[in-house]
């Protein structure tokens, strides 16, 4: 936008506009095809910056000049032209199995984006995994627009000074270098969204960024029109006070919303990547109030079937949470133009209603504004099954309404060229634009030279990699560590190399490895089958004890029996980290199970040859096996004061006894055959399952198909169905505590038993509630059983008396078995929207 506002001659803007065309489109994020061409144009800034925006707004017109008549020039772009055009045009995997009515648009909100390091605003994992969906989303042609903030500074940069401790750095992020444009309204402006703050309007301008056919929007408070306080309401990611983190929450749902509303895009699913942004759900819900003229509850039972909740927190501690009085000064205005009490807006972000002492949990209110809820790992679904249990009182653990969809990586993003080639010639092109089925069966046909070859073309050029940016790291901090000199030839392209870079924080044991440091550097320093380390990673700014950790990792690479094989590389983000998943032999993990979530760092390697050693927890929880990498722990949960040393010895055996001899025995080639197999075998087996791929066609098939459904009846005859589901709820509400049950009785025959129940309903009517046989599972052999008990005859003289009946073969113990009346409707997901439930308490009698 700025270059076109220079004084361009005009025979030269068409070509400009066609480098601003591949440039605004972040495909080239994944694209390998480009990274020749922005190194032709302008070799030093696109060395530096890695950003093809910031190259264009850098060239000279002299240069422009150059370029015009360059033949060669023009043949790249025009190739590059086509590349787009053919990529943006071709029938894609979601046109190709569904329908247009099939496919609902979805609005995917997240608190950060980790789309390139051209676009810094991201911190970590939930940010890449958002970057990752738009990227896959694109390459699918699934209908999604992302939603999110554009911050003025995003996380900060990293630095260690001579001692080893951390400091932050918070660059500006300087538009006139980011790949976005503003949005424009059909009437030539800038669109601009007003929500209601205390006491004031903010103003929020919206931004846009290009990720192949799929669109970012971001919101930026910085406009004039707000005071100087407000501007700053996105100057940073997660920092600030309380109230601050609260109003970009506020920001990002209610204002994201808005967008959509401004631009009347069609949107069917609202998919929240996180409790962050749960205000988008009221917000729809409000606007849908509105065009239809319904109250509130009734246009959230309309809205609430398209809401998904992707959550990615392994504790309940983590949630976001905000003080009642702070949720009160503004969610009073609020709560007004809902039509509901505030005190109703409060209970739906706490545990218990109308506890005073509860904070506001954004998480809740996620839960209780969505129909469907995932976390992202079978382990982690199962966690957040107890997270999420206090807000279905009375329901077993297994029917916790929380399924899962495990996180996947999108690999074109992470291979590196070289990978990118090996999987192009044996898979194709498209292989990560649709089905993967055949992935597995070609990646296992390649020879063990070509694998081998591979990784140590990787393995070298990411050592060289490292020596540059650790020189880089040294000349501004000369005193921090090797020498400039030593920086530029420490680690050896032939050594078993591995890495390690995530946030340090205490749950992940960044240190475990340094649990007996002799035992380390015996490893590091073994002359026939030597170890060397990449390390990289962040501490929050407020956690001094991640800050310790890497101090120590800092003065235990001070040693000069350890300096030549270890280095700590500063201010860990996207560009390293794909150098690193890259080139490492060896990726390890070691969490606190059950505190990963997921954890995608090694799903990163899996395509570029790298094997994992992690704790059986999150993603490797599912993924390992003995032929395609390591695994530390028992796959169990552990309170013992002294397990981490347990694993650590674990890890140090793990490395001695098989890690290593695997890497270095040879063949008479020089050949790692057993090394090279384990390759093999994760490469195909492992990259296809944990590509984001796999992961946005199981949202779809198991998540979006089934809420678009439920969305369109609901929606169907004028809202009929919401005002009927009001009015479900609204008497079970009233009279299901005064349900009433009679005895049981067990009839015992040859074969089976019969168990008979009889219930009286009051004023709930028959069709509003099922009653149902319900057997916990007690041990391995006994599976949760539950069945529908069928409503055999009325009890003569009562309101709504009837006797239930259900006859089963099965051998366990009478005792095992309870009836219970549950909410039921064949639209409402149930326990997630409606938790009513009464368990049988009474006599029984067996006969």
């Amino acid at each position: 936008m700025l270059l076109l506002a220079r004084n361009i001659p005009l025979e030269l803007e068409s070509l400009v506009k066609q480098i601003l065309t591949l440039a605004t489109d972040l495909r080239w994020t994944w694209s390998h095809d480009g990274d020749t061409f922005w190194q032709y144009l302008d070799t030093k800034t696109w060395t530096l910056t890695r950003n093809p925006y910031a190259v264009l707004q850098k060239l000279s017109v002299k240069r422009l000049t150059e370029l015009h008549t360059d033949e060669d020039f023009s043949k790249h772009l025009n190739t590059l032209l086509g590349a787009r055009e053919d990529y943006l045009t071709k029938d894609c995997w979601a046109e190709q199995h569904f329908t247009k009515s099939e496919q609902a648009q979805i609005a995917y909100f997240s608190m950060e984006f980790g789309l390139s390091e051209a676009l810094p605003l991201y911190a970590g994992g939930l940010g890449i995994l958002a970057g990752d969906y738009l990227k896959t989303a694109s390459d699918l042609g699934v209908p999604a627009i992302g939603i999110g903030l554009l911050y003025d500074e995003g996380y900060f940069r990293q630095y260690l000074d001579s001692e080893g401790w951390q400091h932050e750095m918070y660059p500006h992020n300087d538009s006139r270098n980011l790949p976005l444009q503003p949005v424009i309204t059909v009437d030539g402006a800038w669109l601009t969204i007003e929500i209601t703050l205390p006491g004031r309007i903010l103003y929020l301008q919206v931004w846009q960024a290009q990720v192949g056919r799929t669109t970012l929007y971001l919101l930026d408070s910085n406009d004039p029109l707000n005071n100087p306080v407000d501007q700053a309401i996105t100057g940073r990611l997660y920092a600030g006070s309380e109230e601050l983190r609260l109003i970009q929450e506020i920001v990002l749902g209610v204002g994201g919303w808005q967008v959509i509303e401004a631009l009347k895009l069609d949107i069917k699913i609202c998919h929240l990547n996180e409790g962050h942004a749960a205000f988008a759900a009221l917000e729809r819900a409000r606007c849908f109030m509105n065009k239809n003229n319904l109250n509130f509850w009734q246009a959230l039972w309309a809205t609430r079937a398209g809401n998904i909740f992707t959550t990615h927190t392994p504790v309940a501690a983590a949630f976001d949470t905000f003080p009642a009085d702070l949720l009160e000064h503004y969610g009073q205005h609020y709560a007004d133009t809902l039509g509901i009490n505030p005190e109703h807006l409060l209970n739906m972000g706490k545990m218990i209603a109308d506890d005073n002492n509860e904070r506001f949990n954004m998480a809740y209110l996620a839960a209780r504004t969505c129909a469907r809820i995932n976390g992202v790992s079978e382990l982690h679904g199962v966690v957040s099954k107890k997270i999420f249990s206090g807000l279905y009182p009375d329901w077993p653990l297994a029917e916790i309404p929380v399924s899962h969809v495990t996180n996947g990586v999108h690999m074109p993003s992470w291979d590196s060229a070289l990978a990118d080639k090996v999987w192009t010639d044996s898979c194709g092109k498209d292989r990560w634009l649709g089905a993967q089925e055949c992935l597995d069966s070609k990646i296992e046909k390649l020879d063990d030279n070509e694998i081998w070859s591979l990784r140590g073309q990787q393995r070298t050029d990411l050592i060289h990699y490292v020596r540059r940016r650790l020189s880089d790291q040294k000349r501004r901090s000369p005193n921090s560590g090797q020498p400039i000199e030593q920086a530029q030839t420490i680690l050896d392209p032939n050594i078993l190399t591995l890495g390690f870079a995530r946030r340090f924080t205490e749950y992940k044991r960044p240190n475990l490895l340094l649990s007996d440091q002799q035992r380390l550097i015996n490893l590091l320093s073994n002359t026939q089958m030597p170890l060397q380390i990449i390390i990289a990673g962040k501490a929050h700014p407020k956690d001094n004890t991640g800050k310790h950790f890497i101090k120590e990792w800092f003065s235990f690479l001070q040693r000069p029996d350890v300096r030549p094989h270890i280095v700590f590389l500063e201010d860990y983000d996207i560009r390293l980290a794909q150098h690193m998943v890259q080139g490492v032999d060896l990726w390890l993990n070691t969490p606190r199970r059950p505190w990963e979530a997921c954890g995608t760092s090694g799903m990163k390697v899996l395509v570029n040859g790298g094997l994992n050693i992690s704790e059986l927890d999150g993603w490797w929880a599912e993924a390992y096996t003995a032929d395609v990498g390591w695994a530390l722990g028992d796959g169990e949960q552990h309170h013992e004061s002294d397990w981490d040393q347990i694993e650590a010895q674990q890890l140090y055996t793990l490395l001695e006894d098989q890690i290593i001899p695997a890497f270095y025995h040879r063949d008479v080639e020089g050949i790692p055959i057993e090394w090279i197999q384990m390759i093999r075998n994760s490469m195909s087996s492992l990259t296809p399952k944990f590509s984001s791929n796999r992961m946005l066609r199981e949202y779809t098939e198991k998540l979006y198909l089934p809420a678009l459904a439920d969305y369109k009846m609901r929606n169907e005859n004028g809202v009929e169905l919401a005002h009927k589901l009001e009015q479900w709820q609204t008497q079970l509400a009233h009279y299901g505590d005064n349900i009433l049950w009679g005895d049981l009785r067990v009839e015992q025959h040859t074969d089976s038993r019969s168990f008979v129940v009889s219930v009286y309903l009051g004023d709930v009517p028959v069709d509003y509630i099922e009653v149902q046989l319900f057997a916990d599972a007690k041990n391995p052999t006994h599976s949760p059983f539950c069945q529908k008990m069928n409503c055999e005859t009325a009890i003569p003289g009562s309101l709504n008396g009837f006797i239930y009946r259900i006859e089963l073969q099965s051998n366990r113990q009478v005792e095992d078995y309870t009836p219970r009346v549950i909410a039921v409707h064949t639209s409402v997901q149930v326990p997630c929207e409606n938790h009513f439930i009464k368990w049988w308490s009474g006599s029984r009698t067996i006969v």
